[in-house]
């Protein structure tokens, strides 16, 4: 595309990182079976505030449960959020980007909870020049502050950064600030990936 890139950011779930469980078959299985979907639905309201450092998410998932008169145990509520692994092969593609020089990100919505498993647990800071996650921005995507507030940290422009993500409205709101912005997702394979940095004259 003829435009250099010298920043790269990346999003986590389902773009470095993928689930190991059937999350839906795990979350209904704490209510009745003909509750799983309001259940879920609620559970991801309730975690809502939490992404952006507002409230604990431990305790917004005891509240849910309790509504829900679940007879799970909190620590086992929680479990599924443990329940992720990062593919090795876009993990070496960040190393080698960085190795060239790109400066590479994590842009990422997340509640403190599963920020200290990825982050103090796993060790993804070392994988990237900087981490950004909502909870610690008190912004989330796709709100276009999100994104200003990470150009402000990096100091780099907008047209020179490149952000990769799997949700389509949180790419529309990184170009609608001026980030060159593409969908990707990790059901498509890490060549598509690899194609997709090479257009930006990466990798």
């Amino acid at each position: 595309m003829g435009r250099m890139i010298s920043a790269v950011l990346f999003d986590a779930d389902g773009v470095i990182q993928r689930p190991t469980i059937d999350w839906w078959s795990r979350l209904t299985s704490f209510v009745p079976a003909d509750s799983g979907e309001a259940f879920i639905a609620d559970l991801m309201a309730a975690e809502r505030p939490s992404l952006v450092g507002k409230g604990d998410f431990r305790d917004a998932v005891a509240g849910v449960l309790e509504r829900w008169n679940s007879p799970v145990a909190l620590e086992d509520a929680l479990e599924p959020w443990h329940c992720f692994a990062a593919e090795p092969e876009v993990v070496a593609l960040i190393a080698r980007l960085r190795a060239d020089g790109v400066d590479c990100h994590l842009a990422t919505n997340q509640q403190p909870y599963r920020r200290a498993i990825m982050q103090d647990e796993r060790g993804y800071g070392e994988w990237f020049d900087q981490t950004f996650y909502s909870c610690d921005l008190g912004l989330a995507k796709p709100d276009p502050a999100y994104f200003r507030a990470i150009l402000g940290a990096i100091d780099v422009p907008a047209s020179s950064v490149l952000f990769i993500d799997d949700n389509e409205s949180n790419v529309e709101a990184a170009a609608s600030v001026g980030l060159q912005a593409e969908v990707y997702d990790l059901s498509s394979g890490v060549g598509a990936l690899v194609g997709l940095l090479r257009r930006y004259g990466l990798g």
